[in-house]
């Protein structure tokens, strides 16, 4: 793909790579040629693993010579339930506590982007209840990251896959995004543009890369509709690479999808090796 040599590539070792016990990822990920990684929470719900965890986590990623470049607050996408915790009446303490947990062990790698999922409606709660909560906390985790000098990013998840997620939409994150920003006064929270949650919800990705591209933090992608490696469904990423360093955006973009044959390391033939470095 010629559109893309235009940027700089890091590889998601929650979902990649994920046959191989979390300690072996990085060395995994610089074998196939990457120097930049990001993860989910990678403690499962533990809001404050132990040090030793944390410093065996560390060792791991500096062994490797990968550079962890995004990093979520608490949440449970290995399990893929909540979808977060900062808008959970019933969780919104946890993830508070998390919040200097994370942007310590953030700090410690460099690590200069925090992901925020926002969580699902809860029966019985008010959502505007729920979004006063959500905001709240995006406040503060807005102003933790930024103390490190981090963005936070907020992110779509896509209806088919998240159904009770309270942001569907693009432009329902990018609102969330504007209110923390006028809350704040810093504008670090940034929109996470993961192009398979959008195609899932039918968006016309084009138009969210030119309307938004001023709020992109991040951009994630896998194929659609079976969140597999690029070439292996319906979006065009030459195009798509293409509108997206046309729209000015020099971020990196995360590949966050599951090989198609369950072998992470026979998934990346579609990005040549000389391009898998981060610049």
């Amino acid at each position: 793909m010629t559109a893309a040599a235009k940027h700089s590539f890091t590889i998601n070792l929650s979902i990649l790579f994920s046959e191989l016990p979390l300690l072996e990822r990085p060395a995994a990920a610089a074998a196939a040629g990457f120097t930049a990684a990001e993860l989910w929470w990678p403690f499962g719900l533990e809001v404050s693993p132990s040090a030793e965890e944390l410093d065996a986590l560390r060792k791991a990623f500096t062994d490797a010579g990968v550079q962890l470049t995004g990093l979520n607050f608490l949440d449970d996408l290995a399990t893929g339930v909540a979808k977060g915790t900062l808008s959970v009446p019933a969780e919104s303490e946890r993830f508070r506590e998390n919040v200097p947990v994370a942007v310590g062990l953030a700090e410690s790698l460099g690590t200069k982007a925090l992901n925020a999922l926002y969580g699902n409606r809860i029966e019985g709660v008010d959502p505007a209840v729920q979004d006063e909560l959500a905001l709240e906390n995006l406040v503060l985790a807005a102003r933790a990251a930024h103390s490190i000098g981090a963005i936070l990013l907020i992110e779509a998840l896509n209806k088919p896959e998240a159904p009770a997620y309270a942001l569907v939409s693009a432009a329902a994150a990018v609102e969330v995004v504007d209110k923390v920003n006028a809350a704040t006064g810093l504008g670090n929270a940034k929109f996470l543009c993961d192009l398979y949650h959008l195609a899932r919800n039918g968006e016309d990705l084009v138009a969210v890369i030119d309307e938004y591209a001023d709020r992109i933090g991040h951009v994630q992608i896998a194929d659609s509709p079976a969140r597999n490696e690029p070439g292996t469904g319906d979006l065009d990423f030459e195009d798509l690479f293409a509108r997206l360093a046309a729209a000015g955006y020099t971020g990196r973009i995360g590949l966050e999808y599951k090989p198609s044959t369950g072998v992470s390391a026979d998934s990346f033939a579609w990005l040549p090796r000389e391009l898998r470095a981060a610049k």
